[in-house]
């Protein structure tokens, strides 16, 4: 063999060794400190509950307010979220066609006329939900020109 020949095949042995190597090599190489380190465990009762818990009592009479106004609700509002007042609100909610699980659904706080201020604001309508109604005008949610 000549010496060129000889170059070029320990060459390209060489290139094979790294190509071989260079798999087995990044398998191998591992870092438990960063592994263990963005690691968690939840347990059930470590989770924590997000957004408001329970209602308050001067929400809960507000609604019960609107509920009797609605007549969904009879007697004088308690400010208790009691089943009495959950189940009006379920009624009134599933006689919009709107969900029954999560009481009460913002939609229809929205419609029992609960829903956000807009007290303070430069442009209020634009502010307004898609199809409510803000002072006479259907609310499109973008800025009439």
């Amino acid at each position: 063999m000549s010496n060129r020949t000889l170059s070029r095949t320990l060459i390209a042995l060489a290139v094979i060794a790294c190509l071989w190597a260079a798999p087995a090599y990044a398998k191998s190489k591992k870092s438990t400190h960063h592994a263990a380190a963005h690691t968690k465990k939840v347990s059930k009762h470590s989770r924590r509950h997000h957004g408001q818990t329970a209602i308050q009592q001067d929400r809960a009479r507000e609604i019960q307010t609107a509920l009797i106004r609605e007549h969904y609700l009879d007697g004088s509002p308690t400010g208790e979220w009691d089943q009495r007042t959950q189940t009006a609100m379920a009624r009134f909610q599933a006689d919009n066609g709107w969900q029954t699980k999560v009481l009460p659904d913002s939609r229809a706080l929205i419609k029992l006329g609960l829903g956000p201020k807009n007290d303070g604001l430069l442009n209020p309508e634009t502010a307004a939900a898609p199809g409510l109604v803000v002072e006479g005008k259907v609310a499109t949610g973008a800025p009439q020109r």
